[in-house]
């Protein structure tokens, strides 16, 4: 049965076939790069045989492989994956698509591309700091001579993530800036606390989900009823432009989130845990797993963990270029080896989720918290922030800064001094246009609105929104329409398509933006309908990131915040 009770086909066929998830991906990406290394084949060729090998039809095949970016797109032997999410694009007002396309000498998402070169446009690469960015094969390449470096007359480059802490004590980069351990918790906790005493620590600490929906962190733990069947995911799918926190902590920390993930897991009495990495971070998948192994070599994972009765497995999956899929329920349904869809709930994973077992999905940076909690005491985290959003938070500035990177700030730090004080105000004096908070869906702040503290509450009070904290500036170089189409070119890429209020209103409003004429009622119709009609908060939140660039843009704009 599926969620709420109703009959799944393909959840009865793959119990049926041992719950071939995690490898129909894997036999799914194997089979692309078989085709791709030939010719330019798409899925109907090669997806329908990789599922029959596992004992599934071939709908289970085709259905993630023409759903998910990675597997849809045209492969050519050479395949260049290039960000034009928003830091990219406004790191140069979106011609470096142009640029790319003549030196490779092939169009995007083509599907019909050459068989030597295929070109794919993708949203995050997670080189927000360092754009325009590009994977070329697995081989990053960043800055504004993009197109030499794919052309060989420069070498690659990609600097690694600057990263600072203003708090003066660090909990998430305590490894990354002040050379703190990981794996000095663990040990001491397990067999000696209780997980109602760890959970009590938490819900003391205050701490909410870093993933951009703020839920309390202990609750959420709660709700699974502790039981043993509990399934903790890593959520490391960190889609949104602008965000670079959970990459940083991926590669440069692993430890740190895996022990995060364990205090998590024996909170929940879990014995299973999962992390999901996107595909798009191709050093921090190889991170993650090569911690992984070390944390079994280590006797802090698998059985009678340092002298415990305690046991727990955990594995690294990889996703496959799906913003939407990092929703948790479409995150369920992408492990699961279904199309990355949001499902609607009741019922909520912590009661019925990956393979209907209770499911807690907690944000990296979330789980990197952790440690510093159980350590220190969540009253010690609590002290620290605002008392109604305690604790601290990784914010992310651009490439228009004049010092971009990732910032560890305490919550209700004012966004103008992050913008001015740690940013360093645009580079090259260059003038602010709007800055972009929170990811594409978050919103947008005009530049004598930037005096609000950096929580959720304020933020959303101003029509902006918190999520991942990433600071994406706009410079008065980029027109505002242009600004508007890039909002909607979004939103119409990485609709799942589950309801038709975010699938059809997302393609008709870009239709409208792009059309250069004024808007009318249709468009102030279709913002109300997917503001209170669409399944998840990815097509509800889509209206009020548009309203909200209007409002920041405000006579440059006019006449489109209806």
């Amino acid at each position: 049965m599926g969620p709420a009770g109703r009959f799944d086909a393909f959840r009865a066929l793959a119990n049926r076939r041992g719950r071939p998830g995690a490898r129909l991906a894997e036999a799914l990406t194997a089979a692309l790069a078989r085709a791709a290394a030939g010719s330019p084949e798409g899925p109907q060729a090669w997806a329908p045989e990789a599922a029959r090998r596992l004992g599934l039809p071939a709908a289970a095949g085709l259905g993630p492989a023409t759903f998910y970016a990675d597997l849809a797109a045209r492969h050519g032997r050479r395949h260049v994956r290039v960000c034009t999410a928003a830091a990219c694009f406004a790191a140069r007002a979106g011609c470096h698509l142009a640029e790319v396309e003549n030196a490779l000498g092939a169009a995007a998402d083509s599907a019909d591309p050459d068989p030597r070169v295929s070109l794919q446009t993708v949203r995050c690469l997670g080189y927000c700091y360092a754009g325009p960015a590009c994977l070329d094969g697995d081989t990053p390449c960043t800055g504004p001579d993009l197109a030499g470096q794919l052309s060989g007359r420069r070498p690659p480059r990609a600097p690694s993530i600057p990263a600072a802490d203003a708090t003066g004590d660090p909990v998430v980069l305590a490894g990354v800036v002040a050379g703190e351990a990981s794996w000095q918790v663990w040990p001491r906790t397990v067999g000696v606390r209780t997980p109602e005493q760890i959970q009590a620590e938490v819900a003391a600490s205050g701490l909410r989900g870093r993933g951009g929906a703020g839920f309390p962190v202990a609750a959420k733990w709660a709700a699974t009823g502790g039981s043993p069947d509990t399934v903790v995911v890593a959520n490391g799918d960190e889609g949104d432009p602008g965000s670079y926190a959970d990459r940083l902590l991926m590669e440069a920390d692993p430890e740190r989130v895996l022990e995060g993930l364990a205090l998590a897991c024996l909170a929940c009495h879990a014995r299973r845990a999962v992390v999901l990495v996107r595909s798009e971070y191709p050093r921090a998948l190889a991170r993650m797993r090569a911690a992984v192994r070390k944390a079994y070599q280590d006797g802090h994972l698998g059985r009678r963990i340092h002298g415990s009765d305690l046991e727990l497995d955990v594995e690294v999956a990889e996703g496959a270029g799906s913003y939407v899929a990092g929703e948790e329920t479409a995150l369920i349904a992408g492990l699961e080896g279904g199309r990355g869809c949001a499902r609607s709930r009741p019922p909520y994973p912590t009661r019925q989720g990956l393979w209907d077992a209770p499911t807690v999905v907690n944000n990296v940076e979330t789980l990197a918290a952790l440690p510093w909690i159980v350590r220190r005491g969540g009253d010690a985290y609590a002290r620290r922030g605002t008392r109604a959003e305690t604790g601290t938070k990784l914010v992310c500035l651009s490439e228009r800064f004049a010092r971009p990177g990732c910032y560890e700030v305490e919550l209700g730090t004012s966004v103008l001094g992050i913008v001015n004080e740690l940013g360093g105000g645009l580079r090259e004096g260059a003038r602010l246009g709007v800055l972009q908070v929170g990811g594409p869906l978050g919103g947008f702040l005009a530049p004598d609105r930037l005096d609000v503290p950096l929580t959720d509450a304020d933020l959303t009070s101003r029509g902006a929104a918190l999520g991942h904290a990433g600071l994406v500036a706009f410079d008065r170089r980029v027109e505002p329409r242009e600004v508007l189409r890039h909002v909607w070119e979004f939103a119409a890429a990485e609709s799942c398509g589950a309801c038709s209020p975010c699938r059809v209103g997302s393609r008709r409003g870009l239709e409208i933006t792009a059309s250069g004429t004024p808007p009318g009622e249709e468009y102030a119709r279709l913002l109300r309908v997917m503001g209170q009609a669409s399944l998840c908060a990815f097509g509800r939140r889509v209206p009020a990131a548009v309203r909200s660039l209007a409002r920041a843009y405000g006579d440059r704009l006019k006449g489109w915040d209806p």
